[in-house]
């Protein structure tokens, strides 16, 4: 096995050209220097140095052989340290964010922002997606972090550190519907109405689905959109009842002029959005303060 402590002091023997010298610069008693350099010569069957008048010297056909390439493979080594300590320390590089343009909007711009401020010097590739397809960049290495909808299918390459963000998913409409206004109606009730729901293969809309068939009621949508604010708009103009996270509605609710809120029994459960991580990378110190942002400080 390759002792690299016998390479180092073989190495500051060479350059020092003396026992006692390098022994000095490594901090180390001159027996041990002496006892290290006859350790690797007895390993490598060979003398390493000529002891002269002037001091330790290079032997001509042991240690004058190998000592560019001892040296060449402790800078190597080096380097490599010096890497994972700048990874563990510095706030550099890019980090490659995947969320939906949805999550972006509500949820990460006022992050970003702040972050930006702390550390300028590192850079932001936003990767806009759905979640199952945040999900497949997260596992080919093209993402460092992803902010889920939640719930997503179990996938053993990924790990949801936390949940970081609430989704009190309701139900909206305009004066059109004016009966459903400040009265709590029935979940089934709102078969009867025109549905405006999320495309079918999103996390938001396989959940509503799920917890409706659950309670007996099967929401047949009369339009399917595939994004949120064109939900708001088409709702604004009477084509349906939209259902939508509470939380980017909110505007539109609070001003209480072109949209409500129908408030129905039993209501729907809340969802939420989780940082997400490829399984077994090393998270850089850059990432690592990024995800710090979004944590309880109990949870730090």
């Amino acid at each position: 096995m390759v002792n690299l402590d016998l390479y180092r002091v073989f190495s500051k023997v060479a350059k020092c050209g003396s026992l006692t010298k390098a022994a000095e610069e490594l901090f180390i008693s001159q027996p041990a220097v002496s006892q290290a350099i006859k350790q690797l010569e007895n390993q490598l069957g060979t003398t390493l140095f000529n002891r002269t008048h002037r001091g330790m010297e290079l032997s001509a056909h042991g240690g004058a052989l190998i000592i560019k390439n001892v040296d060449r493979a402790l800078e190597l080594l080096d380097e490599a340290e010096n890497k994972l300590m700048e990874l563990k320390s510095t706030a550099t590089g890019t980090i490659r964010i995947g969320a939906s343009d949805t999550i972006f909007e509500y949820f990460l711009a006022e992050k970003l922002v702040e972050y930006r401020k702390k550390f300028p010097a590192v850079k932001f590739e936003l990767l806009s997606d759905v979640s199952p397809k945040t999900v497949e960049q997260l596992k080919s290495n093209k993402c460092d972090v992803g902010f889920l909808n939640l719930p997503i299918q179990e996938d053993d390459e990924i790990v949801i550190s936390s949940n970081v963000m609430h989704l009190n998913d309701v139900f909206i409409a305009n004066e059109n519907f004016i009966e459903l206004k400040d009265v709590t109606v029935p979940l089934n009730e709102l078969e009867k109405y025109p549905m405006l729901l999320m495309d079918s293969s999103t996390v938001a809309r396989k959940a509503i689905t799920n917890f409706a068939q659950g309670m007996g009621v099967n929401f047949r949508p009369d339009i399917e959109v595939s994004s949120w604010d064109l939900m708001k708009r088409l709702a604004k103009k009477g084509m349906g009842i939209g259902c939508i996270p509470r939380e980017y509605a909110q505007r539109e609710l609070v001003e209480k002029q072109s949209l409500f809120e129908v408030k129905t029994t039993p209501s729907l459960p809340v969802r939420s959005v989780g940082i997400a991580l490829p399984k077994g990378v090393a998270i850089s110190y850059a990432l690592r303060e990024f995800i710090k942002l979004f944590k309880n400080k109990e949870e730090i």
